[in-house]
């Protein structure tokens, strides 16, 4: 049994230096053009052996998605964009198009290749297919049983990549085209305006205007929402099937999502390989899950067909927990230097968040701001993009974050 890669996503430098800290064994990322999250952060070409250098100093793989599918009339732009690309150092790209693996091959014949989910392999002979084509890792579609990837990766001898946590599109493997028909932008471009999370009313031709009422709940009907996909209770069953890497979908979520995601499946995995035996799922895990940003959780298509479980009824999302600094020096004498991302005041009942699941309870003591002078202004209230000492618990680290405690409430995206 081998203990596959965990794969994290890095929309920006700082998601990528947060994955690394809660323990990502690689990071995916997206440059400016030919990646399907054309509205995340990215990098641009200047950008990227920054992260590279990052990523590889700390012993971390880094993937770049090229995994759009590209009109003719993309073509040239795509050659010069892969010409650009050569002489950068990265593990793999991230593919689906059969015309953008020729022109890979051509320019870069070297490059490892990693198929993304949006090929839709959903069986082993495909996979055998684009292992003949000199693939080296496949994304298996998100319809795909554990019953189906047991049998593939039996059949098989390239390692399988499989989605564990995430939002979902109802659509095959991703490939949807509401956003294409509804507002020309294509979500196979990288350009979803996630259509799939509107509200949506039954209208008669002979009657416009006059709004039928199929409501699921008072804030509306939500026919096309997804919940988000969590695989937790299932790692086990993955890891002994096989599967090479355990891929989080996220390239636009912030880093309280990352960091709450990568530390409850990096503590898991490392358990389950060190004792698979003895493992069991912490309930404190899923806890965890829910403090940070998330529709609710399914199992997809894992144990067949997931039928109404899979759907969300809500227009908003959910947590807990709200990220209001980040630790940024090393702390001296109890105290640290914190990036506010969020207000809060002297008196709240904070929470330390740290890898390995790593947490502490505290209340937030006297506040000073760090002025660009380098002088300390004493405060009570603290506001987003202020920087400021503040007493933390002797476990903090360069990277924790700091987040203020709450009932769960629904938000907007």
């Amino acid at each position: 049994m081998n203990k596959p890669e965990l794969l994290a996503p890095a929309g920006t430098l700082e998601k990528l230096i947060c994955a690394i800290h809660y323990g990502a064994d690689a990071v995916y990322l997206g440059g400016p053009d030919f990646g399907l999250r054309n509205m995340a952060g990215n990098f641009s070409l200047e950008e990227m052996p920054e992260a590279l250098r990052y990523a590889h100093a700390h012993g971390v793989r880094c993937y770049l998605t090229v995994n759009s599918y590209p009109a003719d009339h993309a073509l040239q732009r795509l050659e010069q964009y892969l010409q650009a690309l050569a002489p950068l150092p990265f593990d793999a790209y991230i593919i689906s198009d059969p015309g953008v693996l020729r022109m890979v091959r051509r320019i870069s014949p070297q490059r490892e290749l990693h198929l993304s989910t949006q090929a839709n392999t959903i069986n082993r002979e495909s996979v055998l297919f684009w292992q003949d084509q000199g693939i080296s890792r496949v994304n298996l579609a998100r319809e795909m049983t554990l019953e189906d990837i047991r049998a593939t990766t039996a059949a098989v001898t390239l390692p399988c990549e499989v989605f564990v946590h995430g939002a979902l599109c109802i659509a095959y493997s991703g490939r949807c085209l509401l956003s294409s028909a509804m507002t020309g932008r294509s979500a196979n471009l990288g350009e979803c305006t996630q259509p799939c999370r509107w509200k949506y009313a039954l209208m008669e031709e002979r009657r416009p205007g006059e709004y039928q009422p199929i409501r699921e709940d008072s804030s509306g009907t939500f026919i096309y929402n997804s919940k988000d996909l969590c695989l937790l209770d299932y790692l086990p069953d993955l890891v002994r099937a096989g599967v090479g890497s355990l891929k989080i979908e996220g390239r636009m979520k912030g880093i309280h999502y990352l960091a709450g995601v990568l530390r409850v499946y990096r503590t898991a995995l490392d358990r389950f390989c060190a004792d698979p035996n003895g493992y069991r799922t912490d309930p404190a895990w899923m806890e965890e899950l829910t403090t940070i940003s998330h529709r609710g959780y399914t199992t997809g298509f894992l144990l067949g067909d997931p039928r109404d479980v899979g759907q969300s009824y809500e227009a908003g999302y959910l947590r807990s927990h709200k990220l209001v600094g980040v630790i940024e020096a090393k702390p001296e004498a109890g105290l640290a230097e914190v990036a506010v991302r969020n207000r809060f005041q002297q008196g709240d009942q904070l929470a330390l968040m740290g890898p390995a699941m790593k947490s502490a309870v505290f209340t937030a003591g006297a506040l000073q701001q760090l002025l660009p002078t380098g002088e300390l202004l004493p405060v009570v209230v603290v506001h987003p993009n202020m920087r400021i000492l503040l007493p933390v618990p002797a476990s903090a680290a360069v990277g924790d974050m700091i987040r203020l405690p709450g009932p769960i409430q629904e938000f907007d995206a």
